[in-house]
């Protein structure tokens, strides 16, 4: 079965494990690396904006964003983050989809199928907020972010799931990343399909228009670019649950549960 994936040691870097041998690759080989002495300067000026506070930080890591976004060498997550996010993707570009041509799909093993433009996620379905930290695998934490979107419950009520289904899986326009829940874990009421963030419109770089929420679980299941959505009732490949779950990572993420990690809950 699917589940029974071979799962690697983790370290807190930006490093992919491979479910064989760990790697220290962080994105596609075919992406150009970051040498590691730009990245040795790039710990520097971390420092240097630790000295300068937290606004200054924050300038630091815009203007080194295009470098972290294609770090192989996983020296990048030594930077300090102020408590901020930090922007990663598995194709080492930032997929743009604007908001008038934005869709969501609801398919597969569904009674009702839907399309669901911008418009509906905000304003034509219930609307629901909560704030919740994220925290991903590699150790950083961002506390308390405001989220707003739909309930994924709510979804697949709306689509109708069929008798027999077990999973949902999460398809990103980025061409690359998915993700799958267990229907149990997709049902849940804090798995949300956001729209808005920190009290804005879900940006580019946060894996906007729209992206998934998965509260207690690692920052990797919440998929950015959220693209469609299928039910299913077994997954098409036996080793299929998900892009960094064939990399090693847990494919039940829980926070503190998993990746033998021990943080605490979100």
């Amino acid at each position: 079965m699917w589940f029974a994936i071979h799962r690697a040691p983790h370290r807190r870097t930006l490093a992919v494990v491979d479910p064989v041998t760990p790697s220290e690759v962080a994105f596609p080989p075919e992406d150009r690396p970051v040498g590691r002495r730009a990245l040795l300067g790039m710990l520097g000026l971390g420092g240097v904006g630790i000295l300068w506070g937290a606004k200054a930080q924050a300038r630091m890591e815009e203007v080194l964003r295009p470098l972290t976004i294609n770090d192989q060498t996983g020296l990048s997550s030594f930077l300090p983050s102020t408590g901020r996010f930090r922007i990663y993707t598995v194709t080492g570009t930032l997929p743009g989809r604007s908001e008038a041509d934005y869709r969501l799909t609801v398919e597969g093993d569904v009674d009702n199928p839907i399309t669901l433009d911008l418009a509906d996620l905000r304003d034509g379905l219930p609307q629901t907020s909560m704030t919740k930290d994220f925290q991903c695998v590699t150790g950083w934490r961002v506390t308390d972010v405001p989220w707003k979107g739909v309930k994924l419950p709510d979804l697949l009520n709306d689509a109708g799931v069929r008798p027999g289904a077990t999973h949902v899986r999460f398809w990103s326009f980025d061409g690359a990343y998915t993700e799958t829940l267990t229907l149990e874990q997709a049902q849940r009421d804090d798995v949300l399909v956001a729209h808005q963030m920190q009290g804005k419109p879900v940006t580019r770089e946060h894996g906007g228009p729209v992206r998934l929420y998965v509260a207690p679980m690692y920052g990797y299941k919440s998929l950015k670019w959220l693209d469609r959505i299928e039910v299913v009732s077994a997954l098409d490949e036996p080793t299929d649950p998900g892009y960094w779950e064939n990399l090693g990572y847990d494919v039940d993420a829980w926070v503190g549960r998993s990746n033998g990690l021990d943080d605490t809950p979100t």
